[in-house]
């Protein structure tokens, strides 16, 4: 009875983690950057790029810039998530839940990330790489969700959302649907990356059908990188966390036997050495996802279901990309961007201090 208990409580949870990670394997060795066969942050500014929103890297000889990319594994990550909750009845459109301050917190919360350099996905990806930089990442994830816990346990709430339409629930999805149209038919006005990062990039196919499974498999499961933290913590529920650990077990594995684990600090792929700003980066992203009620991949599969609270935050990741890269905030392999990266870290910490502090509902009782 007790391992009946044991699988039923823990077994999606640790399988979709050990699947998250083989599929971040299976995609690097497939073309993607290397330790980046997922992340949210790098392939929403990816999109950007795409879309035109920033030209990082501009080179006039080819016409592009290095982040430049409609990446299909965001697409199929959405649409997994939408098959599967009409599947199973549970695609309920909702919204209305603060729209604009969580479209706030998105924006800083991508601008950690890409200070950082990854997202919490990302994030224990690298770890399983042998990446240093990202333990230092971890701990300052962690620092941020403490704090946001802080006022959780005092009544913080963006308040209750609201049913919306069918149509509402579905323009998401239906954007997703039109990302992919214009990735395959690929226009003029459509940027993609010649070099650099943008370049690098694993079949469509594949990596969109990789994505639709771990769609429907987070989608299942509720994988959130914030909240297997989270609810160790305040609930002491260790089944989300259980994934997180699962996720770097089978990047580990799958680096060693591909010959790609790399441990140490310096020389690891689009990653930097400045330990004081991977810490603060995460500490933003760790924060305000606490805040947003989940990490970036939870918003994208929340939007896949109909949530339109979480497509209004994709959105705000999408625009927080475009600043950091139009701004000089974004970091690349030799550090932290050219602008005011400072400036705009604590800029992030006094929006997300402000909006904790003013929405703490009294608790009864």
């Amino acid at each position: 009875m007790e391992k009946e208990s044991f699988v039923k409580r823990y077994g999606l949870l640790i399988g979709t983690g050990l699947a998250v990670g083989a599929a971040a394997v299976l995609l690097t060795y497939l073309g993607n950057p290397d330790n980046m066969g997922f992340c949210i942050a790098c392939f929403l500014r990816d999109i950007a790029g795409a879309l035109n929103l920033q030209r990082a890297g501009f080179d006039a000889e080819v016409g592009t810039g290095i982040v430049q990319y409609i990446r299909p594994e965001i697409i199929g990550l959405v649409l997994g998530s939408t098959a599967i909750a009409f599947a199973r009845k549970e695609f309920r459109p909702k919204g209305g839940s603060s729209p604009m301050l969580r479209f706030m917190i998105a924006v800083f919360v991508m601008i950690g990330a890409l200070v950082f350099l990854g997202c919490p996905l990302r994030m224990v990806i690298r770890i399983g790489g042998g990446d240093g930089n990202a333990l230092v990442g971890l701990a300052g994830f962690v620092i941020g969700i403490l704090i946001g816990i802080q006022f959780l346990t005092r009544g913080f709430s963006l308040r209750r959302a609201h049913p919306q339409s069918m149509a509402e629930g579905l323009a998401f999805p239906v954007l997703m649907l039109g990302l992919l149209g214009l990735l395959l038919a690929a226009p003029d006005f459509i940027f993609f990356s010649a070099k650099g990062p943008g370049s690098q990039a694993a079949p469509v196919l594949a990596a969109l059908l990789v994505a639709l499974i771990i769609g429907v498999l987070a989608q299942r499961s509720r994988l959130c990188m914030v909240g297997g933290i989270r609810d160790a913590v305040l609930f002491r529920d260790f089944r989300l966390i259980s994934a997180f650990a699962a996720i770097i077990l089978a990047v580990l594995i799958g680096n060693l036997a591909l010959q790609k684990f790399t441990p140490g600090f310096t020389d690891q792929p689009i990653a930097h050495t400045e330990w004081l700003w991977n810490l603060l980066g995460m500490v933003l992203v760790g924060w305000g996802s606490v805040l947003l009620g989940g990490c970036p991949l939870r918003q994208l599969i929340l939007a896949g279901e109909g949530n339109t609270d979480s497509a209004v935050t994709v959105t705000g990741f999408i625009v927080g990309a475009a600043i950091s890269h139009n701004f000089g905030l974004a970091s690349s392999g030799a550090g932290i961007g050219t602008g005011p990266v400072a400036a705009a870290v604590a800029a992030g910490f006094v929006v997300l201090a402000v909006i904790s502090v003013t929405n703490m509902q009294k608790l009864e009782g």
